[in-house]
């Protein structure tokens, strides 16, 4: 009896490690397939338009700096986030979330 409750442990123990080092391997590719392509449409939007470009990069740096603002102030009471307001925030998280997955796992990429 004893033998098998070891034996089923380490088997669980090895499953884990193998899972965990595959999910390792798998959001790294990730991480460097997300910071190829956005190197990719950054190199493409330049050479179609250089004024194009920095006029999105602006819009966009707007848009990120209204959702932080609205994501880190304090909210007035009985008001919610409404249109553009709940746009913002969400693409400030969504592009927080974005670059903090970059940070941990492109780090260990071979492409930066």
């Amino acid at each position: 009896m004893r033998v098998r409750r070891v034996a089923k442990r380490i088997s669980e123990f090895l499953q884990e490690s193998v899972g965990e080092a595959v999910a390792e391997v798998m959001l790294t590719l990730l991480a460097c397939a997300l910071f190829v392509g956005l190197a990719l449409i950054v190199y493409l939007s330049w050479s179609f338009s250089p004024r194009l470009t920095m006029a999105g990069a602006g819009l966009l740096s707007l848009f990120l700096a209204h959702g932080a603002w609205k994501t880190f102030r304090d909210p007035a009471k009985g008001r919610g986030l409404r249109g553009l307001s709940a746009a913002t925030t969400a693409g400030f998280t969504l592009t927080a979330a974005t670059v903090v997955f970059l940070l941990l796992y492109g780090a260990g990429c071979g492409c930066m």
